[in-house]
Formats: structure tokens, sequence, C-alpha cells
């Protein structure tokens, strides 16, 4: 089997699919780090609303406890 010379217009051809090959993979790949990046801001921003709740709670479980302790101090 005879191999063929590779001609100017045909070497442009290819190097227009694969430029547009790398385009395409590197816009996935921008569009996948930024739905990344937002599931990232997303966590980020339950585990605040998380970690204010249960600063809220401790608080308040340690008022009560010293309630109790008062209460039960001043009775006995």
């Amino acid at each position: 089997m005879e191999r063929g010379a590779w001609t100017d217009e045909r070497l442009d051809d290819f190097r227009e699919r694969v430029e547009f090959r790398f385009d395409s993979v590197e816009n996935r790949m921008r569009d996948g780090f930024d739905r990344v990046d937002r599931d990232i801001r997303e966590l980020r921003g339950s585990v605040e609303e998380l970690h204010t709740g249960l600063f809220r709670v401790g608080g308040a479980l340690m008022v009560g406890l010293v309630g109790v302790i008062a209460a039960i101090l001043t009775t006995g």
C-alpha cells in the first residue's frame, strides 16, 4: 500500500480539528471547575450555617445548665 504525502491543506485541516478538540476539552474542564467552585461555596455556606446553629444550641445549653445549678444551690 502506497503512503500518500499530506498536503498543506490537509495539514491545516488537521491542525484546525486538533485545536477545536482542545478548545472543546478546555471548555468542558472550565465548566466542570466552575461547577465544583459553586458546589464548594454552597457547602461552605451550609457548614457556616451549621456552625452558627450549633454555637447557639451550645450557648443555650450552657445557660440552662447554669440555671439548673443555681436552682439546686438555692434550694439546698
